[in-house]
């Protein structure tokens, strides 16, 4: 029986090591995605860079959290958990107050869409 436990809690350790190592990749992909789009847009004066890259950084973190989270369920000691609550707590920190300029920022860009599209080139017929 303990060689039963033994090989499924081997199959465990391995899947989730396969599991939080793609994680981690497509944090990382997405994030040097966002970066070099986000640099082109600013080479190109786009007016959304900020917007872009926290949402992009904000969802590379998620990913990543993700893969922490999953590397909590092998475990084995109380200063491995410690470490990597810390991690957890923040990354966590990271991406609420990411989440929380992502809001700030659309609030500044709706604004600047609304005063574009009624620029002169838009009005209505009856002005």
């Amino acid at each position: 029986m303990n060689a039963i436990i033994q090989d499924l809690d081997q199959v465990l350790y391995f899947i989730v090591e396969i599991s939080t190592f793609f994680l981690e990749l497509f944090g990382i992909i997405v994030l040097v995605y966002t970066a070099i789009r986000a640099f082109i847009g600013w080479i190109t004066k786009s007016g959304q860079i900020r917007l872009f890259l926290a949402q992009g950084i904000a969802l590379a973190l998620e990913f990543k959290l993700g893969g922490e989270v999953l590397r909590t369920v092998v475990v084995r000691q109380w200063s491995e958990l410690g470490i990597l609550g810390a991690i957890i707590a923040l990354r966590a920190a990271l991406t609420f107050l990411i989440h929380w300029e992502i809001k700030n920022e659309e609030k500044t860009v709706q604004p600047n869409r609304k005063a574009a599209s009624d620029g002169p080139d838009n009005k209505k017929a009856g002005s």
